[in-house]
């Protein structure tokens, strides 16, 4: 059972993907092409999320086209990718939405998520996250790791909340 405490007034999960929605492996062929594993959990967590009516962005530092699937399969509110600088995205997002810091939570497991960890009042990683995420102020750690139902994890909290 998840011990995480998400507030009922959150309205937005802006998540990385990499490591939330993947188990943060790159699988490579003989021919080198490169794919990512991704869990049917945390897919059926991006509908029941979308069902009940909540908005869900992806900030991403690398290209996948798995966020573009799931962008076009549930109209996602915002996804961007290949971005270096998270925290300038995050911000502009949270303007953008009129959103309150009690009204979006951020899911990120690496030192490029923690800018954005540290802005946001609800910050949730993984068990497989690094350390130096681990301790910021605050953190919320789900029991599942990434790719393996964390992102369902947060989707049932908040939506059990």
């Amino acid at each position: 059972m998840s011990t995480l405490k998400i507030p009922k007034t959150i309205k937005m999960i802006i998540s990385d993907f990499d490591g939330i929605m993947t188990d943060n492996c790159i699988y490579v062929d003989e021919d080198l092409k490169i794919s990512r594993k991704i869990n049917f959990k945390d897919i059926m967590g991006v509908s029941i999320l979308k069902k009940a009516g909540f908005d869900l962005a992806f900030i991403s530092g690398e290209k996948n086209p798995l966020i573009d699937l799931l962008a076009e399969r549930f109209d996602l509110k915002e996804t961007h990718q290949n971005i270096r600088l998270k925290i300038d995205v995050l911000r502009a997002m949270v303007q953008k939405h009129c959103l309150k810091q009690s009204e979006f939570l951020y899911i990120g497991d690496d030192i490029n998520d923690i800018d954005c960890l540290n802005f946001a009042s609800t910050k949730i990683t993984v068990p497989n996250s690094t350390h130096s995420v681990k301790k910021v102020e605050g953190i919320q750690i789900t029991n599942e790791f990434g790719g393996n139902g964390a992102f369902r994890e947060v989707v049932d909290c908040l939506l059990n909340s």
